[in-house]
């Protein structure tokens, strides 16, 4: 590992804020291309297939399988070089990415839109690395509250991409002939390209660079996913981690993916975006509550917040019917259940390993997360037509009720321990 740059306090606080304020343009720029794009992702496989396909939930599985991988390779090549070479690396595929899923909507070609989706997902990997890059510089009683400042400023894109789908819809049938849902790929990758050359051209200097994280090749190969994911679940807390951020994005995945599909069946299409928008609100519009509540009360507080607010909202999807008016306070508590499980979760996962093991743990935390949340969305298109939303939502409570037994009997354990010791 290099040695750390000497830094006066004034110095490194001044860094940190210029590197937040550059992580947190990305990421409203990044969220409002992802949020755009993703939420007709199912309507073009329904395009293909026809609406009462199975497989409506291979676009947000194969975007979130994207994730998965490239969150891995990003963050190891993060590790070599620093956050800038692997930020911008991941929103320019994703770019690439969304212009060939619009390739493939517009021609209605399957395994091109596929590829093009899978791609796309490098810009939720380098959404979700860009969290951990706002730690780098912060001091340990404030590394929630700075990862809860980039997930806030999704906020602003993730619940305004949604509402620019129709826009983009439009312009893109009136002024070049596309079909209906390609306007929003172009519109996603054009943006993206935006979210690439801010970090370009302003993640300067590097915060992993000056805060020492590199580790050169002089010192070796870097661990494999399989060692990564060993030492992130060395300890306790470390699986508790671990759980709660697969739990909390499996259960919102699942959910979220087959909502608006729930919806178009049943008539309520157009109310589908709105519902989208609130749930992306409750995701992000909290963070920075979510995040000075986790540095003041602790993470595995926030890990037991989050999955009692998991559970209260898998059930009042389950609980929906036909209707549509429960769906919006569900998914509204779905997305701030995800918040906590997020933000809790990947603040414990930094506790629980050392400073040189962190950027790879990361990465393999995040692929981890990501991989499961991508097999909860394949398959909720099966589960719905199966056996229906209501099913596939209490599927999501069992997940919600075992994380939060977990994280009930860790919080038992850690009072009773001092108590032991004494």
């Amino acid at each position: 590992m290099t040695e750390p740059a000497p830094l006066r306090e004034a110095e490194r606080a001044d860094l940190q804020r210029r590197t937040l304020r550059v992580l947190v343009t990305g990421q409203i720029i990044g969220a409002a291309a992802l949020a755009a794009a993703v939420t007709v992702g199912a309507f073009v496989i329904q395009d293909i297939l026809g609406d009462d396909t199975p497989w409506g939930g291979i676009a947000t599985a194969t975007v979130t399988t994207g994730t998965a991988v490239m969150s891995h390779r990003l963050s190891r090549l993060m590790t070599r070089r620093g956050r800038r070479p692997g930020l911008q690396l991941g929103y320019l595929l994703a770019a690439v990415g969304a212009f060939i899923a619009a390739a493939g909507a517009e021609t209605s070609v399957l395994p091109l839109f596929i590829v093009g989706l899978f791609l796309f997902g490098n810009g939720q990997a380098s959404n979700l690395l860009a969290r951990y890059a706002a730690t780098d510089l912060a001091s340990p009683d404030a590394r929630a509250r700075a990862m809860s400042r980039i997930v806030f400023s999704s906020t602003f894109g993730a619940v305004f991409g949604p509402l620019l789908i129709q826009p983009a819809q439009n312009a893109g049938e009136a002024w070049f002939g596309f079909g209906r849902y390609t306007g929003p790929w172009i519109f996603s990758g054009v943006v993206l390209l935006v979210a690439f050359v801010n970090v370009a051209v302003r993640l300067r200097p590097d915060p992993l660079v000056v805060s020492g994280g590199i580790a050169p090749r002089s010192e070796g190969r870097l661990p494999s996913i399989r060692a990564a994911l060993a030492i992130a679940g060395g300890t306790p807390r470390g699986r508790l981690a671990l759980t709660s951020m697969v739990v909390s994005q499996a259960a919102m995945v699942a959910v979220m993916t087959m909502t608006p599909v729930h919806m178009k069946l049943h008539g309520h299409e157009t109310l589908s975006q709105y519902v989208v928008s609130l749930h992306i609100a409750g995701m992000f519009a909290f963070s920075p509550l979510v995040g000075r509540y986790v540095d003041r009360r602790g993470t595995l507080q926030a890990v037991w917040v989050g999955s009692v607010i998991l559970v209260a909202s898998t059930i009042l999807a389950a609980l929906s019917g036909t209707g549509h008016l429960m769906l919006f306070p569900s998914l509204w508590l779905l997305g701030v259940g995800w918040n906590f499980g997020l933000i809790g979760g990947s603040a414990m996962l930094l506790e629980s390993v050392s400073e040189s093991d962190r950027v790879t743990v990361q990465g393999s935390a995040d692929l981890l997360m990501s991989l499961c949340g991508g097999v909860a969305g394949l398959s909720s298109g099966f589960v719905r037509r199966a056996v229906g939303y209501h099913m596939l939502s209490n599927a999501a409570t069992l997940a919600g009720i075992a994380l939060l037994v977990a994280a009930f009997w860790a919080r038992q354990h850690s009072v009773r321990r001092p108590v032991v010791a004494g």
